[in-house]
């Protein structure tokens, strides 16, 4: 079993002055991506973490295991709607103790998500994203942090996240709003998300520092683990383990090209051909991740070949947890609780810390009345000023048609 290292560290400041304490109530935690980004950060200003809260017990056991913070499961819609309970809630945060109050608020992605059948009927996750704003409207934080998928902006969505940021307008914030390509920050994968951030005082959101043609690549991320086979453990490391798969699916794997190939025609389950042929989707389907790339977004069924492109680029298998979290920006040494399946969906649904720390160096400047000129410079958010179709895809892709054929003219 790997012993939990301390988190690797992003500089800072290396000026000799007295911390400004921050501290840090992550709602949603999950296992702890937001986080563990804002520990990585040293200087000036220290992030504190109070406490996480979320309902998961396995996301629970992980984030108490490598935050060093309690996490309550405590229901957010009721909390939302009962001054005295918040009340409470800030008595047991003590913000006497810190020199600023930062609130995270990463809701649950999915009810926004567009991979969704549909999206009719209520989802009480889509919820969520308000409820934390009226908390947060009650509770004055310094600052406020926000994630989720680029679709909480579209047009079916956009009631939820105007609601919510009325909310905050209402008790003085202001608020910004944009998608980032993750990748921006050191992420070796593209993941587009959305990012709130609310203070009370005006300011621009900031630049992801890295452009497109220094993104990290699956190769820096994961090319020193051990190999493994189908159904292998790693002797030291618990988390780099292989799934089992079934002999059909190890049998479409190796007929996968190395290295970023696709599954070919005729090869695999044949409605995947039918659905090529009618539409082109579902390219990704047993594809392989190529070395020299970001990887593509990883989501919670990453275990999984048929699920998208999560095999390995040259193994014949799916993905161990460590390859998924190291591709999500955690440390190899990071250990995740809870069965094998659950694993991959805490990673998968967890805000990467790398971009965490990015965001947060932002937050703890402009906190610390900091020169932020060094955020002006690099790759700029996408801005978004008003509901967008149905969707981000869309945009998104045209993003990376357009990066594609820029290389191409080079």
């Amino acid at each position: 079993m790997l012993e939990a290292q301390p988190p690797h560290v992003i500089p800072f400041s290396s000026k000799p002055t007295r911390k400004l304490k921050v501290g840090v109530v992550d709602f949603f935690c999950g296992c702890g991506g937001v986080s563990h980004g804002l520990q990585m950060i040293q200087g000036d200003v220290e992030f504190q973490i109070i406490e996480g809260i979320d309902n998961d017990p396995h996301c629970a056991a992980t984030y108490q295991k490598m935050i060093g913070a309690p996490c309550q499961q405590i229901d957010i819609l009721a909390l939302s709607l009962d001054d005295r309970a918040i009340e409470e809630r800030m008595k047991i945060w003590k913000r006497e103790r810190f020199d600023r109050l930062l609130l995270v608020g990463c809701s649950p992605c999915q009810g926004f998500s567009a991979h969704r059948k549909s999206v009719g009927g209520h989802d009480t996750r889509r919820d969520l994203f308000e409820a934390f704003c009226r908390i947060a409207a009650k509770v004055q934080p310094d600052a406020i942090l926000m994630e989720n998928v680029p679709d909480l902006f579209s047009k079916a969505y956009w009631h939820h996240f105007d609601t919510g940021r009325r909310t905050l307008k209402a008790a003085g914030y202001h608020v910004q709003s944009a998608i980032y390509n993750f990748a921006g920050f050191g992420l070796p994968q593209e993941r587009f998300r959305a990012v709130v951030m609310a203070f009370q005082e005006s300011f621009s959101l900031p630049h992801a520092p890295i452009q497109s043609d220094r993104y990290c690549t699956v190769r820096q991320a994961i090319s020193h683990l051990a190999p493994l086979a189908s159904g292998q453990s790693h002797p030291v490391d618990p988390m780099h383990v292989a799934s089992t798969h079934r002999e059909a699916t190890l049998e479409t794997i190796r007929q996968v090209p190395k290295n970023g190939g696709n599954r070919p025609m005729g090869v695999g389950p044949a409605c995947l051909d039918r659905t090529r042929q009618t539409h082109g989707g579902f390219t990704d389907v047993y594809g392989r991740l190529a070395w020299d790339k970001p990887s593509v977004t990883i989501t919670a069924r990453c275990r999984t070949p048929s699920c998208g492109r999560f095999t390995h680029p040259d193994q014949d298998r799916g993905l161990t947890v460590r390859e998924a979290a190291l591709l999500q920006g955690f440390p190899d040494s990071y250990i995740f609780e809870g069965p094998f399946d659950d694993r991959y969906k805490q990673v998968g649904n967890a805000v990467s810390p790398m971009a965490a720390a990015g965001l947060g160096r932002f937050i703890a400047s402009h906190l610390g009345k900091k020169d932020l000129s060094e955020f002006n410079t690099g790759a700029p958010p996408i801005p978004v000023v008003g509901p967008v179709g149905p969707g981000f895809a869309v945009t998104i892709n045209g993003i990376k048609r357009k990066r594609v054929k820029i290389k191409d003219a080079a």
